[in-house]
């Protein structure tokens, strides 16, 4: 895992290439709304890429992490399935119902049944290198989405150069970022997790606490602002020094998500003594995510290693797996 960490820069340009290499059909109907398919490691690239591009596209796009798809899925649908191995059940199912709608298709995956289905049906299917944990293929995802909202022309194509920025940030800012991480893992270790940020960072936070999941086989939750102000912070009427709160302090915040922002940290230091406040480099929102992202990644490593834990061991998925081929 420490080597696939380091490598997420590479991972960019490969990334990159494999995109540029992928000639895509264009959609037979208007397209007037998307659908993005996948769960975990798969799923999370896109909820990032919805985060990103959500002030850029102008038709709506839904997140579906489930075996259905919504009902307006039809023939003017783009519906792109994410699944590394190709064999996630809940997405092979959406993907197949689109199919039914009539939709454009286009999968991501290193093979499996989504490529055969792929072939069988004449759609257009991205194979990225398979043979690592999900969560460990992150920019494969995110870069190969990026290129399909750009070649259909829903977005510019200069979001792939802030990809590269971005893995340039965390090269050139390594031994900051490994201090950071550290400090981390320190800090939430025995304790529970709470992630925070704004709303529009959602997706970087959801991947923090999949990270601390799987890597770190650790529980916490997160939270967005301004949304957390109208319930969750009542919550912590109850908190104590048992919660290890995450701020993620972005620096492009709605001007009333600022203050927002400054009187729920000091409100929640109140209850649990310490709240660790993490600022955000970077140029552009995906560069700023992708420094966030290596940030936890390191993190959860780092306190994989405090709980004596084996950072690959998915053990209870297999299982779960293993029973639901029974049913």
């Amino acid at each position: 895992m420490k080597e696939l960490i380091e490598a997420f820069p590479d991972n960019i340009k490969e990334a990159i290439q494999i995109a540029e290499a992928t000639d895509l059909k264009r959609p037979q109907n208007e397209i007037t709304s998307i659908v993005m398919c996948g769960l975990g490691g798969s799923g999370i690239g896109a909820k990032m890429v919805a985060n990103w591009l959500m002030d850029e596209v102008k038709i709506p796009v839904t997140l579906v992490n489930d075996y259905t798809i919504p009902a307006f899925v039809d023939k003017n649908t783009l519906v792109v399935g994410s699944s590394y191995s190709g064999n996630t059940e809940e997405t092979t199912m959406a993907i197949a119902e689109a199919k039914l709608r009539g939709s454009h298709i286009i999968c991501i995956c290193s093979g499996g049944k989504l490529k055969t289905f792929c072939q069988e049906n004449d759609y257009d299917c991205i194979i990225v290198p398979g043979g690592n944990p999900p969560r460990s293929a992150l920019a494969y995802s995110v870069i190969q989405l990026l290129h399909i909202f750009a070649e259909l022309g829903f977005v510019s194509h200069e979001h792939k150069s802030s990809m590269l920025k971005g893995g340039e940030l965390i090269v050139n800012e390594k031994e900051s970022i490994h201090k950071l991480a550290q400090e981390m893992a320190a800090h939430l270790f025995n304790k529970v997790g709470i992630y925070y940020a704004e709303a529009k960072y959602e997706g970087v936070i959801v991947r923090a606490r999949q990270q601390f999941n799987e890597n770190s086989k650790y529980l916490g939750w997160h939270h967005v602002i301004p949304e957390m102000n109208h319930n969750e912070l009542v919550g912590w009427t109850g908190g104590d020094e048992r919660f290890a709160p995450i701020f993620f302090n972005t620096g492009d915040l709605h001007p009333r998500n600022y203050r927002r922002f400054e009187i729920s940290q000091e409100a929640v230091e109140k209850k649990c003594g310490k709240v660790l406040l993490v600022h955000a480099k970077g140029g552009s929102f995906i560069e700023r995510s992708i420094y966030l992202i290596n940030i936890v990644d390191w993190a959860s490593y780092y306190l994989c290693e405090m709980n004596g834990a084996d950072i690959i061991d998915i053990e209870i998925i297999d299982y779960l797996k293993g029973e639901l081929s029974k049913f």
